[in-house]
């Protein structure tokens, strides 16, 4: 199959500079500071949205549709076995010139072997000056599906798999796969600061870093050589404003243009706003609360099945969804996906929940550590209020729940350590399919430490899913697989919302994802 590549022209590159030197900055409300400037290191939310205006992938998303388009391709070619993808690079392509690199070549198809080779080599020499997890791509279990990385030419990169994937190539879209430039990297490792890549960051996206104030503001500048034309705003800013409320008042008052998603209880106070217009996306999300599996006594099944129903789900509803615009989680996926399970139930039944822990050898109940997610998100707008309401439910079947939450990064650090007996989180899907949400969360590559998911049979299923042309077949396994995610328990499956994002009048050219991420390529105020 190959797809050749749209004409990508912009508007933007006949804005006369006049407009442009006179452009008007534009800030954006963030919920949470970014981890960190390496794209492959990350894979929260926050973090993906800050370097995807700095990194471009080979592939990218058409907003506001999983549709693919060319980025830093500009065709690809899958083989029939689904074994092979090759893809065609836009040439021409400067990478940032900053104080700390100046590029002495255009991007090529040593970037991508280079940015790729990290998430599948642990020897590579990069790594062994700069140790680091890669999240998305171990999740994937990238390093056992691919099984080379071949530089045709100049131009030309193809990726060799181990086993049919017929997902592979949305991956190439995503966040954590933005190119690194090979040349800034053999500068960073010569002066034994491997480490600065993830602090001064390099990529070929349409804003370049400018400075970075921890938990208050980054700062970003149009990147004057950028292929996809000059952009029409200058200086773009992220303000951090971890309150939900904060980020509604700034808004209302034009101290930031653009804010991440809105709390449901936060819809009504801006909507009568005359200078602001609230976009919403029926969004591919999950909120779940994840058990560890490793530690006693969430690692039986029955006493997180027991957990699970005990969950009134419909007074959570009530009090954290006023709107109604949220749904209950029943899967691991929204019913919107192909291969979603609709026989599958959530069950309210604390006397069953009981009568199950006793089962499980704990009739008096027992003590556990309960983790209240830090950030917002429109899948769980409070994650305090949501945990009290669960210690209230834990505690008529004599479960007594401890809440503990930590600063956002130190939260995602301690949760993948196993710190945690239960811990809250989410997932925001971009493709369209079932393998988005099972495969980075639920396969046994995901599960280095013992603390997550990992199923055999499960496995089994999703990977003979992922290798499946047939539309028909994939649909039964993804079936099957989630009547064994449903049994098993490792999530507590809570909420699939309509995200909300609101937008100052003024700006131009905004447009949502499915995921709810934003992107400020080609957009500006006028």
């Amino acid at each position: 199959m190959k797809l050749a590549a749209a004409l990508l022209s912009s508007a933007l590159a006949l804005l006369p500079l006049a407009a442009l030197a006179q452009s008007k900055p534009l800030i954006y409300c963030a919920d949470a500071s970014p981890e960190g400037f390496d794209p492959g290191l990350w894979d929260s939310a926050s973090t993906n949205i800050v370097n995807s205006q700095m990194f471009d992938g080979l592939l990218g998303f058409k907003r506001p549709t999983t549709e693919l388009q060319p980025k830093l391709a500009t065709s690809w070619e899958i083989s029939p076995d689904a074994k092979s993808f090759t893809f065609k690079l836009r040439t021409g392509v400067k990478f940032h010139s900053t104080p700390w690199f100046k590029p002495t070549r255009d991007f090529n198809a040593d970037d991508v072997v280079f940015t790729f080779s990290r998430f599948i080599d642990p020897n590579h020499p990069f790594n062994k000056a700069f140790p680091a997890t890669f999240v998305y791509p171990q999740n994937l279990g990238l390093a056992k599906l691919i099984d080379g990385i071949d530089k045709v030419d100049e131009h030309t990169v193809r990726f060799r798999l181990k086993q049919p994937n017929v997902t592979f190539v949305a991956n190439f879209a995503f966040a954590w796969a933005g190119i690194h430039s090979a040349e800034y990297a053999a500068q960073l490792l010569k002066q034994g600061k491997a480490s600065q890549i993830n602090v001064q960051p390099v990529g070929t996206g349409p804003y370049q870093f400018k400075s970075y104030a921890k938990d208050d503001v980054l700062r970003m500048t149009a990147n004057p050589d950028y292929w996809g034309g000059k952009q029409p705003t200058r200086m773009l800013v992220f303000s951090i404003s971890r309150e939900p409320n904060v980020r509604v008042q700034k808004i209302a008052a034009g101290e930031c243009h653009v804010t991440a998603a809105l709390r449901d209880v936060d819809v009504a106070t801006l909507a009568g706003n005359p200078n602001i217009s609230i976009q919403k996306i029926q969004a591919l999300n999950i909120s779940y609360l994840s058990f560890n599996l490793k530690k006693p006594p969430t690692d039986k099944r029955e006493v997180r099945e027991a957990l699970d129903i005990a969950i009134d789900r419909d007074a959570i509803f009530k009090a954290l969804f006023p709107r109604g615009d949220a749904t209950q989680a029943v899967s691991a996926f929204p019913p919107s996906i192909p291969g979603y399970n609709k026989s599958l139930k959530n069950e309210f039944n604390p006397a069953k929940a009981k009568a199950m822990l006793a089962k499980a050898g704990f009739p008096n109940g027992f003590e556990i550590d309960l983790w209240a997610l830090p950030v917002q998100r429109p899948t769980n707008p409070n994650g305090q209020l949501m945990a009290q309401l669960i210690q209230q439910d834990w505690a008529k079947i004599g479960v007594k729940a401890s809440i503990k939450t930590f600063e956002w990064g130190e939260y995602l650090k301690r949760a993948n350590n196993g710190e945690h007996n239960v811990y809250m989180s989410g997932w925001s899907g971009e493709t369209g399919d079932a393998d988005d949400f099972l495969t980075p969360n639920l396969s046994c590559a995901a599960n280095k430490s013992g603390v997550k998911f990992c199923n055999a049979e499960f496995e089994k299923l999703i990977d003979e899913a992922r290798a499946t042309p047939d539309q028909k077949k994939r649909i039964a396994m993804y079936e099957k697989a989630q009547e064994i995610f449903k049994r098993e328990r490792p999530w507590i499956t809570m909420a699939h919302s309509t995200v909300y994002i609101p937008v100052r009048k003024d700006v131009v050219g905004f447009k949502m994802a499915p995921n709810g991420s934003v992107d400020f390529e080609g957009v500006y105020r006028k």
